[in-house]
């Protein structure tokens, strides 16, 4: 079993970080059982950071902005962690676990901490332990969080939950994005990121920001808060600095309109009911019983002797069965 010293955890040594995250994503019962006593300790000491996600599909230049901005951050003498969510394979489980090597600068910083996390087949690519890695990474001195999503689908909706301000990046393209994103994605965003708005880029980069803008107008987000469509080049410095203001006019304004605390609040009573789902379906793989009971159903669905939704409430009565007496 990994043994983690609190104290180093606590000071920021990021060895430590390491080995607490690889503790909590263990599969392992007697793991869990340390990861959830250490999840405990260190619960005082969380809390205390701006948690960002960011999300967009692949090739929109997540990584290349974490990395600029990131930097930027720092010199303004916060401490930044990225839990990059990467995609585990279907078959083997492995990840690809990349971002380190996509973003060595950032992850050479003394404050800085870059950590890859396979999704390990969880539903829309989210890590199942990515809050539990928050937590840790707040407790071991991080105060600027940034979640990276693999790209656009199910899992905007889970990082959504998880973080105080959500990011979505798009390319400048002339809105033509527009008639595929949902409009809930859209009513997710607390801003909206045009990236890679440079050089010849530009004009039509500002097309596509007015065109978002105009479609924002449909949409209702939050009581405080308008969505913001912004423009970004990773290129130039005064980019970071005006979304750094952004994000920190957010978080004033959240909290000058009591919506902060309740945010997180949100949070953690969403994070309760996914670990309720995850730990009833864990239970039905543990038990013996159930699990065979499990597998007959399966059977019986694909041989359709069964429909699944019948099938499910049949395992869930079996759970359950006996305790409400």
């Amino acid at each position: 079993m990994v043994d983690i010293d609190i104290e180093k955890l606590k000071s920021g040594d990021r060895r430590s970080l390491s080995k607490a995250i690889t503790l909590i994503e263990s599969s392992r019962p007697q793991d869990q059982l340390a990861a959830q006593d250490l999840l405990k300790k260190i619960l005082p000491y969380t809390g205390k950071s701006f948690r960002l996600g960011v999300t967009g599909t692949p090739g929109v230049g997540k990584s290349t902005f974490i990395e600029t901005f990131g930097q930027h951050v720092i010199s303004k003498n916060h401490k930044i962690a990225v839990l990059a969510i990467d995609p585990s394979s279907p078959t083997s489980g492995g990840s690809i676990l990349g971002d380190k090597t996509r973003m060595d600068k950032l992850a050479n910083e003394v404050n800085a901490f870059v950590r890859p996390s396979p999704t390990s087949g969880t539903l829309g690519g989210v890590a199942q332990k990515t809050r539990e890695a928050i937590l840790l990474c707040e407790a071991a001195g991080f105060d600027f969080i940034i979640i990276e999503t693999v790209g656009v689908g199910q899992s905007e909706f889970e990082v959504a939950r998880m973080v105080d301000f959500f990011l979505l990046m798009i390319l400048p393209n002339g809105g033509d994005e527009l008639q595929g994103i949902k409009k809930g994605i859209l009513e997710l965003a607390d801003s909206i990121v045009i990236n890679k708005a440079d050089g010849e880029n530009l004009k039509i980069a500002t097309q596509t920001q007015a065109q978002y803008q105009s479609a924002l107008q449909i949409t209702t987000h939050s009581s405080f808060w308008n969505t913001e469509v912004l423009l970004n080049s990773s290129l130039q410095t005064k980019s970071s600095e005006e979304l750094y203001k952004l994000f920190m006019n957010f978080q004033n304004l959240a909290i000058q309109n009591q919506q902060w605390n309740k945010k997180r609040q949100a949070q953690n009573i969403d994070w309760y009911n996914s670990l309720i789902k995850d730990l009833i379906f864990n239970k039905i793989h543990v038990s013996k019983k159930l699990n065979k009971h499990f597998n007959e159903f399966v059977e019986s669905i694909n041989n359709s002797n069964i429909t699944p939704i019948e099938a499910a409430h049949k395992i869930v009565e079996e759970i359950f069965s006996g305790l409400e007496k």
